[in-house]
């Protein structure tokens, strides 16, 4: 049997004839760039993740980049964030001339650990970025807490979550900006790239819109220097359709979560999510012994699986400019050699499920 990652192709066939309908609509609207389909979208996330403003943008690097910008963090001041993350969270804090400050993460969330982010501040402290790993929101509670007593800003990195809850309160609504992506893999995908801005500040909403456009107010007034960054109208139609299946899909990955750790927790060590967090499983990700030989046997069973992360950002050659060694944040560098992702995909059959939890007993029990 073959159970793939992620399989676009059993995702889009149900919508097929919705996404062909949205295609020709923007395609006879010949309305491209910032059109309807744009704002209505803005709209629809706005509401459902209960924030006040969502800004569509390229891509969720730029997004957590134009957060930055409009918070005029640059030259000399640091960020606090997560080595244990996709490279585009570090990456960004680097690009606009600030220094990334890792702190080391939870040992069973594998989220940034909230009660050691304190240590890390200094006098050129200006922000903390939390990354909401794997679909599960990071201690909002806490990090808002050492934020609010040193008068730091606020990124929500929830490129892999959006549709979380944190103490019943969606992601997205804690720091001053939170970022989504909807690249190809993530729960709620786009068929190319798209990314989006969420923030409760008005002030900040109207700046960040002003960057996505080169720093125009209006056409052709630029206010101060900005990007070219804005979110696809075609996208925009194609994720408009899919949000509506959003909270369904979440739930059949919650479904099969639950298969996996009642049938697993005893021969790996399966995903933690702490009482107060509702996950959205963006990936399913244990942490299990022998882990290269468990995923090369799988691979050999026709199953595919990743490893999200298999080198922390400290030690990438990257930031070598830092100057972090191995050692320097020892949870993160152990999660790195033990995590495994399993298929998660919320079109995964049952039997594709059973046949996973098979393989991965069968190795053990061999």
């Amino acid at each position: 049997m073959k159970v793939p990652f992620i399989d676009l192709e059993r995702q889009h066939k149900p919508i097929k004839n919705d996404l062909m309908q949205a295609f020709e609509r923007v395609l006879d609207s010949n309305k491209f760039i910032l059109s309807d389909e744009v704002r209505k979208f803005e709209e629809e996330i706005a509401s459902y993740a209960k924030t006040k403003h969502a800004i569509g943008v390229s891509n969720c690097t730029n997004a957590l980049l134009l957060s930055l910008r409009a918070l005029g963090i640059g030259p000399g001041d640091e960020v606090i964030t997560t080595p244990f993350t996709f490279v585009a969270t570090a990456e960004v804090i680097a690009l606009v001339g600030a220094k990334p400050v890792f702190c080391d993460i939870d040992r069973k969330t594998f989220n940034i650990d909230a009660g050691s982010i304190k240590e890390c501040v200094s006098a050129r402290t200006r922000a903390i970025m939390p990354v909401h790993l794997y679909g599960q929101a990071a201690d909002m509670t806490r990090i808002m807490r050492v934020a609010q007593d040193h008068r730091l800003k606020v990124i929500e990195d929830m490129a892999q979550a959006i549709g979380a809850k944190y103490n019943g309160q969606m992601v997205g609504n804690f720091g001053d900006t939170a970022c989504i992506s909807f690249y190809v893999t993530k729960n709620l995908n786009a068929l190319g790239d798209a990314g989006m801005i969420l923030t409760n500040d008005g002030n900040l909403a109207t700046k960040i819109r002003a960057y996505r456009v080169h720093g125009a107010s209006k056409k052709y007034h630029h206010d101060f220097l900005g990007h070219n960054d804005r979110l696809d109208a075609m996208q925009a139609a194609f994720l408009r359709i899919k949000l509506k299946y959003l909270d369904n899909w979440n739930a059949q990955r919650r479904r099969i979560a639950k298969k996996y750790d009642d049938a697993l927790r005893d021969v790996v060590a399966t995903p933690f999510i702490r009482e107060d967090n509702e996950s959205v499983y963006h990936q399913y990700t244990i942490r299990a012994a022998r882990r290269d030989e468990l995923a090369k046997y799988l691979n050999e069973k026709g199953i595919a699986t990743a490893i999200h992360y298999p080198v922390p950002l400290h030690v990438q050659p990257a930031f070598k400019y830092l100057g972090y060694k191995v050692g320097d944040f020892p949870i993160a560098e152990k999660a790195a050699a033990e995590v495994l992702s399993l298929p998660i995909q919320q079109d995964l059959t049952d039997t594709e499920v059973e046949y996973v939890i098979k393989c991965v007993r069968e190795f053990y029990n061999n």
